[in-house]
């Protein structure tokens, strides 16, 4: 029978995992020291159950709403199904968000914050939180300053909210590897520990500068279908 689509992204999932292993492997982390997160928007629910069914766990969405037409059943089919939203988050999403996704890695505002500890109080709910950095300081991109983030961290954790990490996406014209230091710099001094940093071009490089969380998607799926 000739390779199909379900074929590809069980070899491409292998070959994304042994090549997470290996830069793990050389900053002298065990491969589990490192969580794929496998970015699936705009991608089918037949391409999702591909990769569940080649092994995969977690995965990334940017948008509520579309996370909401493929996840549920999803979840219900699969137990430990782990979603994280990678996507900015709208305070009229939050209800939504905190039911759904079990990791938003896209907290940069005090009213999100706000937003965010009250809903997740009236579900008795706790997705761990990441902030974003937006270490390039792009004006089209979400993500809190670099120079803001320690008062940001402190105003997050004064209202109540574990910060679990930090998330960060380099602009495209530079050298990630400053970025991803950045990041890991804020991070130690905050005392915060996980780092999702790194996508499919450059996340062997993020390993090396302690990313815990890499977010990839083309290297696994192909080139995504038009939104």
């Amino acid at each position: 029978m000739a390779p199909g689509p379900d074929t590809d992204i069980a070899a491409h999932l292998a070959a994304t995992r042994a090549l997470i292993a290996a830069a793990a492997a050389a900053d002298g982390r065990p491969a589990g020291a490192v969580t794929l997160v496998a970015v699936s928007k705009t991608q089918g629910v037949d391409a999702i159950a591909a990769a569940i069914a080649a092994g995969q766990r977690v995965f990334g969405e940017n948008r509520v709403q579309e996370a909401e037409a493929k996840y549920p059943g999803l979840k219900a089919a699969h137990p430990g199904i782990e979603l994280h939203l990678i996507g900015g988050l709208q305070t009229n999403k939050v209800k939504e968000a905190v039911a759904l996704f079990d990791v938003i890695e896209t907290l940069d505002r005090l009213r999100l914050a706000e937003a965010l500890h009250r809903e997740m109080a009236r579900q008795q709910r706790q997705p761990r939180l990441f902030i974003q950095v937006n270490t390039g300081e792009e004006a089209q991109k979400s993500g809190v300053a670099p120079a803001e983030a320690d008062d940001f961290i402190a105003q997050c954790r004064a209202i109540g909210l574990a910060i679990d990490g930090l998330m960060c996406i380099p602009p495209a014209d530079e050298e990630p590897a400053l970025h991803f230091a950045l990041l890991r710099e804020i991070a130690r001094h905050n005392g915060i520990a996980q780092l999702s940093m790194g996508m499919s071009n450059d996340f062997a490089t993020a390993i090396r500068f302690g990313a815990t969380h890499v977010r990839v998607g083309t290297a696994i799926f192909g080139a995504r279908p038009p939104a």
